[in-house]
């Protein structure tokens, strides 16, 4: 959520980016400031979102009239374009008729007088190759604002920092086991946790500390935290969940709902599910972690573990893995003894073989493959 540049005080700024809800924030933010700062009651907010390259016109051409109207009453004036939705590489934006109008609007901008004027544009992607982007970027400022994303490795430290900030900012301290679960719940998305923290900090009334408990009570299962819940079941081998999980994923996969996700990548995560487990149950073996481990003990565990009996890879060192993820790991050891563990890694590269060189139904790889490694859904936790 943190911008690629530092916050501006000029009077043109784009702020931009994936995080929409960051990027409203902060322009909403800037727009406030400057109507505060140069008084009167001249500032204009304008809809710059467009279905087709007219709408995209006819918002352009309000912040035209916006640029050349002066404030009635003197003074300064403040300017919000919000929420475009025509600067990067969407088929409004590729239109010959809003590219021309663009890079008419990106001379005038540089050769305008800023006096008293003040105007900020709010937008998701932009096309950095674009005239109008390299004209702010050089008359202005930009700021980014990325966005989470669930294969962003430290995603999960950057969203507890900010929920954590948030919460102080609403006079609440939040236990880390809970901000743990809060984040792993709401996964990579930024509205949704600010959503989420409110929900909290409302249910917590008087009291100062949100715990665990109200983290399970209140706190909704976000779609974008799947990719925990399908190794999570498998890591607690519920078997029930589990084909549950997987079914969803299978679903998203087929209708195309996300275009990133397949079915191999699916079992690469639960590859790396089982490695991790492998390597805990290694890590206990040795006597380097406890079983019954807190989540503040897992903290330090990098300072009482052998650096050269890890991988050096940090993807596939478990030290390398936020606390909270490391913490459900190490609970979920004790449901497999390491022969079966072992075993389930062989079953899985298995399927893997299946997947990229055979025929064979997909989804019917990934859901025998599961139920042979998880068996019986109501077994009880190995016994060590």
């Amino acid at each position: 959520m943190a911008s690629a540049k530092p916050a501006s005080t000029g009077p043109l700024v784009l702020v931009c980016g994936d995080d929409d809800f960051a990027v409203k924030q902060r322009a909403k933010l800037l727009y406030t400031k400057w109507c505060e700062e140069l008084g009167g009651m001249d500032h204009e907010t304008i809809d710059a979102t467009a279905g087709n390259a007219d709408e995209a016109l006819r918002a352009l051409g309000k912040l035209r009239e916006a640029l050349q109207t002066l404030p009635f009453f003197g003074g300064g004036k403040a300017i919000w374009f919000r929420d475009c939705n025509f600067l990067g590489e969407e088929r409004t934006a590729s239109s010959s008729v809003v590219t021309d109008s663009l890079g008419s609007l990106a001379t005038d901008l540089k050769e305008f007088n800023w006096q008293n004027i003040r105007l900020v544009i709010s937008a998701g992607k932009v096309d950095k190759r674009r005239s109008f982007y390299k004209t702010i970027e050089k008359a202005g400022s930009v700021e980014v604002f990325a966005g989470w994303s669930i294969d962003q490795k430290g995603w999960m430290d950057e969203a507890e920092m900010w929920a954590a900030k948030e919460l102080n900012a609403l006079g609440k301290q939040i236990a880390d086991d809970a901000l743990g679960e809060l984040t792993a719940r709401v996964g990579p998305n930024a509205r949704a946790l600010a959503s989420e923290v409110e929900k909290l900090s409302l249910h917590a009334g008087d009291r100062l500390e949100i715990t665990f408990a109200d983290v399970e009570t209140i706190t909704t299962r976000n779609k974008q935290s799947r990719a925990f819940a399908l190794a999570d079941a498998l890591g607690d081998r519920h078997l029930p969940r589990l084909m549950k999980c997987l079914d969803e994923e299978l679903w998203e996969i087929r209708h195309k709902i996300d275009r990133d996700k397949s079915e191999v990548g699916l079992l690469y995560g639960m590859i790396s599910k089982i490695r991790t487990l492998i390597l805990l149950n290694e890590m206990i073996r040795e006597g380097w972690i406890k079983p019954n481990a807190s989540y503040d003990q897992l903290k330090t565990l990098a300072s009482r573990v052998p650096a050269d009996k890890l991988p050096a890879d940090k993807k596939y060192n478990p030290l390398a893995m936020h606390p909270f993820v490391l913490s459900n790991a190490l609970r979920q050891v004790r449901n497999y003894s390491s022969a079966e563990l072992v075993r389930a890694m062989d079953l899985l590269l298995q399927a893997n073989r299946k997947l990229v060189g055979s025929s064979l139904d997909s989804a019917m790889v990934l859901q025998q493959t599961l139920v042979e490694i998880v068996g019986d859904a109501d077994r009880k936790p190995v016994a060590r």
